[in-house]
């Protein structure tokens, strides 16, 4: 897919709060707007610098928008950009979620629910779904009714977790799989959020069987390969990733075990 490293210029046309922490910034980019699910972006806040992000689907045409919670110094001034201001985006980077397959598990931790909802766009019209959601709080559960309404021509099945036991299972979506998994047979797994979580679910599907994806999330300054920032193992994320298969997640020293600072040091999870 074409892709530009030179940040252009977009404006947003709408912000949404989808939860008390979480908001959603939507734009016109025709190229983010065909991103394959597990694609990024780079997105340059004025006067904050860059970030990665995941690419969300809109349901306007010739639209992308970027879901971001407030954590460190670049997501807040992202999170606190309003409609009508200005953002520099350039991308998509990255390989993709091999959607072909008639049944899917997704499992996804916060807003790494954001390439699972593009994910389910991509699955063959018919397909059977199992979604695991997990968050902090109740009213923190992202997407669930978005994800009824973008798998209206398939069957679905959700189930929620939350760290706290405020709404659904008391735990993580992990949690939240297992009861899926134990109740269902499905053809892959396909997972993106915090990093322990995906190991253990990667961990869960291998000891049943099923093929794992994972979309790795880690630090990147360029998205294009040149920080080594994003390094797992001998592997890139920004540029071997953001998508991983189970095989090899399962033989990584890194992955789910420790992450790289902005400094490049090893820091465990």
């Amino acid at each position: 897919m074409p892709k530009s490293d030179i940040p252009s210029a977009r404006t947003v046309l709408s912000v949404a709060d989808e939860t008390p922490t979480v908001r959603t910034l939507e734009f016109e980019d025709a190229a983010l707007a065909r991103a394959e699910p597990g694609q990024f972006a780079m997105v340059w806040v004025p006067g904050a610098g860059e970030l990665p992000m995941s690419v969300m689907v809109s349901d306007i045409a010739g639209r992308a928008a970027f879901t971001v919670r407030t954590h460190g110094p670049s997501s807040r001034a992202l999170y606190g950009v309003r409609e009508g201001g200005i953002i520099g985006v350039r991308g998509p980077y990255g390989n993709s979620f091999d959607a072909k397959t008639d049944s899917a598990l997704l499992v996804g931790g916060g807003t790494g629910l954001v390439p699972l909802m593009r994910l389910i766009t991509r699955l063959p019209a018919g397909a059977r779904i199992g979604l695991a959601m997990g968050s902090r709080t109740a009213d923190e559960v992202l997407f669930e009714g978005r994800a009824r309404a973008l798998a209206e021509k398939r069957e679905i099945r959700i189930e929620v977790a939350t760290d706290d036991g405020s709404r659904g299972v008391a735990g993580t979506a992990v949690d939240a799989a297992r009861l899926l998994l134990d109740s269902g047979r499905y053809a892959a797994a396909y997972t993106c959020g915090p990093e322990p979580m995906m190991a253990a679910l990667v961990g869960e599907a291998a000891a049943r069987g099923v093929p794992a994806q994972a979309s790795v999330e880690r630090v990147m300054k360029c998205g294009v390969g040149i920080c080594g920032s994003c390094c797992m193992d001998d592997r890139l994320v920004c540029c071997d990733g953001t998508v991983f298969g189970g095989d090899y997640l399962a033989s990584s020293a890194d992955f789910g075990r420790a992450w790289r600072s902005k400094s490049g040091a090893a820091v465990p999870f």
